[in-house]
């Protein structure tokens, strides 16, 4: 992830403004006890991360695709995501949004290599059926190049998003460390 500058067109006296902004709910975030999130890092085209919430401590990380197929009008954030949340007994779950509602008992199909994964759909997300499950997408994707899911909006025909697992392995076990897990 590039770090953003500065704008350098902007007046001094508009950075004042934003920095005392900035500064303000940096103070008042701290102040009221706000949980924290940390950038753990980006590995290849997954971006990790580790979240502290009322002391529990969550670990996930994300990737968008790198292509996409189908036709469609208008859509929302498309992403993957794997978390880990210990303290609530989760490891590995895999969510996927798809950014449109789907065709309803319309399955997601997730391929990797030669292994295939049929996803439950609810509004815009995709789940796995079983936690066995998770772990098992999770295995194929340390051991693939490249992931595609299949889905169906609700208006529409298929669409199919790859998304590239180059760093998948370093961010996953980035977020298993990151959350005190083997």
């Amino acid at each position: 992830m590039k770090r953003e500058s500065f704008p350098r067109g902007l007046p001094p006296a508009s950075r004042a403004v934003v920095l005392a902004a900035f500064a303000s709910a940096v103070v008042v975030s701290a102040a009221l006890g706000a949980d924290k999130q940390a950038f753990l890092g980006q590995h290849g085209d997954w971006y990790a991360y580790r979240l502290n919430e009322d002391g529990a401590r969550t670990c996930y990380m994300v990737s968008k695709p790198t292509r996409t197929r189908g036709k469609f009008s208008k859509r929302g954030d498309v992403v993957v995501f794997i978390t880990h949340r210990p303290k609530e007994g989760e490891r590995d779950v895999v969510n996927f949004q798809t950014g449109f509602t789907l065709k309803t008992n319309s399955p997601v199909a997730v391929t990797i290599g030669d292994k295939s994964f049929s996803l439950f759909a609810s509004k815009d997300t995709a789940w796995s059926r079983e936690p066995g499950d998770d772990k098992a997408i999770v295995t194929a994707m340390i051991g693939g190049s490249k992931m595609d899911v299949k889905s169906t909006p609700a208006r529409g025909g298929a669409i199919t998003d790859t998304y590239s697992l180059q760093g998948f392995t370093a961010a996953y076990r980035k977020i298993t460390r990151a959350c005190g897990l083997k």
